[in-house]
């Protein structure tokens, strides 16, 4: 690679961490974000693929799964689902809506991150929410539970 390359490459690069650290909010004041339990609140549509390897599963396999998160803003919540395993319908929401609902439990660290579980499954997640609550990204920490799902989009306050 030519020099002019790798000074064009340089160029780019500081100019969008410049842009970065211009953009308006939190970081302008030079204050970290300060999240709470109150910050997750409302509605939260969601949906991906995960991939479900032993000890989650005997063999490796796919879940698909489509629904919405909802936080009370208080630790507590639950997620409404329709999923499907290698393919098949594991949920079906419009005949049976109570096997689709699970009660969820959460947490939000300062910084912004935190975790949710599904108790009544055994499952673990983290997260990382937006300063504004907005948004959330979350990754699974069930071992052999491989997903990461966002970003999720709050679209409704309640």
């Amino acid at each position: 690679m030519k020099r002019v390359d790798l000074w064009m490459i340089g160029i780019g690069l500081s100019l969008s961490v410049g842009l970065l650290a211009a953009e308006p909010g939190y970081a302008e004041k030079g204050d970290p974000p300060k999240c709470t339990l109150a910050t997750l609140q409302g509605r939260y549509l969601f949906g991906g693929i995960a991939t479900l390897l032993p000890p989650a599963s005997g063999e490796q396999s796919l879940l698909a799964v489509a629904g919405y998160h909802i936080f009370n803003g208080d630790g507590t919540g639950k997620d409404v689902l329709s999923a499907t395993f290698n393919g098949q319908s594991v949920e079906n929401q419009f005949s049976n809506p109570d096997r689709s609902e699970f009660n969820i439990n959460y947490t939000v660290n300062p910084d912004c991150s935190g975790t949710y579980t599904v108790p009544s499954e055994g499952l673990s997640f983290g997260l990382f929410v937006a300063p504004d609550g907005d948004e959330l990204i979350v990754i699974g920490l069930t071992p052999g539970f491989v997903l990461v799902q966002g970003p999720n989009k709050r679209v409704s306050p309640k």
